[in-house]
């Protein structure tokens, strides 16, 4: 931890410094990778919408010892039509998911299971959600999460400047992108705790954003006067002085998340956490790579392109080549030799 200390305080004043502005073209090309691979999960393999989304029947049964397949089993003569999705929650919970069913099928299904493992009707926790239900909820997700980037974006258009605000939503935008095409990969249920962890997630990637861009504010406010270094240059020495403490933060948060999976899906047999902290663990650590290596070049991109950024970038150049030619005026003098060097003689009055 002492050396990662030293290693903060030598790129917080750019004794050390790594290039990651300037080296953009890798970073999105890393990206655009994940991002490619999101978009095949999602065109093979879709969402696996939860129960809240698509609409459908689910029953959970409380009891030691049952299978998969004697769940299956004792409902599969009922004449349910669509899938029928059985799955193991901890050791003494089985979940039978269907699509739309009728009251009767409905009461068929916890006939059967009652019979099929002995235990009363109140012992199944039945759940029954309409199409017109599950599309109503779909189409408040999807209102929430356009009104929730539309107020990120004017925020940060006011609070620092129109063009970190636009660079904020693309890493924003990436994020979501990508914590949902593994999603499509892995095959999880898109439950409303899905939808809570992408919103988390979101809020997160945008918080260690800003931190980034407050301090490439402070960086670049006066860079147009000094014309010692480029926007950019400037912007990735932010970089540099926020990675440790976007690092720290970053595994800070990563480390409970990661444990969710063990303790509460593991231990607990809670399905529900489960599908939360894949979105949250996912999001986190793609959030943390797009506040450092995605958000600060995109936007020193957009500022390069500015005509007062690019004048800057011509002085900048200019003055580090002229450095040697004053070097060399300098040392004229101490040749002792030419006609300018030569010490001026007095006339005859």
């Amino acid at each position: 931890m002492a050396k990662f200390s030293g290693l903060g305080g030598r790129l917080y004043s750019g004794e050390t410094s790594f290039n990651i502005v300037e080296n953009r073209k890798r970073w999105y090309s890393i990206s655009a990778l994940f991002i490619l691979a999101s978009i095949a999960a999602l065109v093979i393999q879709g969402l696996h919408l939860g129960l809240e989304f698509k609409g459908g029947a689910s029953y959970t049964l409380n009891k030691a010892n049952v299978s998969v397949e004697q769940a299956r089993t004792s409902v599969a003569n009922i004449g349910i039509e669509g899938e029928v999705i059985v799955q193991k929650i901890g050791d003494t919970k089985v979940r039978i998911q269907t699509g739309a069913v009728t009251p009767a099928q409905s009461s068929a299904i916890e006939t059967a299971l009652t019979s099929t493992f002995g235990v009363t009707a109140e012992s199944i926790d039945t759940q029954l959600v309409g199409p017109s239900w599950g599309k109503e909820i779909t189409k408040k997700a999807i209102y929430g999460l356009i009104a929730f980037l539309l107020a990120v974006m004017l925020f940060l258009a006011m609070a620092f400047e129109p063009k970190m605000a636009i660079a904020a939503i693309v890493a924003v935008v990436h994020d979501v992108f990508i914590t949902v095409g593994i999603y499509a990969l892995v095959g999880f249920d898109v439950t409303p705790a899905t939808v809570i962890g992408f919103l988390t997630i979101l809020g997160y990637s945008l918080y260690d954003t800003v931190v980034v861009f407050d301090k490439v504010r402070e960086n670049t406010k006066s860079v147009a006067a000094n014309s010692k270094q480029t926007y950019s240059q400037a912007a990735n020495l932010a970089v540099n002085q926020t990675l440790v403490r976007s690092a720290n933060t970053s595994i800070i948060a990563l480390l409970p998340v990661a444990s969710i999976p063990f303790v509460g899906a593991g231990l607990l047999g809670a399905g529900t956490l489960k599908d939360l902290s894949l979105a949250l663990f996912i999001g986190l650590a793609v959030g943390t790579y797009s506040s450092i290596f995605i958000a600060p070049p995109f936007l020193a991109q957009l500022r390069e392109k500015e005509p007062a950024m690019q004048a800057l970038a011509k002085r900048v150049a200019a003055r580090g080549g002229a450095a040697p030619v004053a070097d060399v005026k300098a040392a004229k003098p101490s040749t002792g030799s030419g006609p300018r060097n030569q010490p001026k003689r007095k006339g005859r009055k």
